[in-house]
């Protein structure tokens, strides 16, 4: 039997994957999850619980803005789009990402004291 090993994301990283994902199109939340899955080649899996909490921070916080749409199965749907305000953030956070990786980087290298 395949034992499934359940990894938390570090705090922000669903906020910045789900900007990531705005910002190549406006989407509705079965759409975002889709998306963070198929292009973390399923090593991904955003449940509902934490999705739309995450959404709903970012609405509060301006960074998307939602508008009722109706989605490709005809079903009435919310639409997140990405403001201008979550641009910017989300290429603060990103870069901030890159600094840690690149720290964390460092330390695991093989051979460095």
């Amino acid at each position: 039997m395949k034992k499934t090993v359940k990894r938390d994301l570090f705090p922000g990283a669903l906020e910045m994957m789900i900007l990531q994902s705005l910002r190549r199109q406006p989407s509705h939340g079965y759409a975002l999850v889709q998306h963070i899955k198929r292009t973390s080649h399923d090593l991904l899996q955003i449940e509902e619980g934490s999705l739309y909490p995450a959404l709903q921070r970012l609405l509060k916080e301006e960074l998307v803005k939602a508008e009722w749409g109706v989605s490709a199965t005809n079903r009435r749907v919310r639409i997140y789009k990405l403001t201008a305000a979550g641009a910017k953030h989300l290429e603060r956070e990103v870069s901030s990402f890159e600094r840690m990786l690149e720290g964390i980087a460092h330390v695991l290298a093989p051979g460095e004291s």
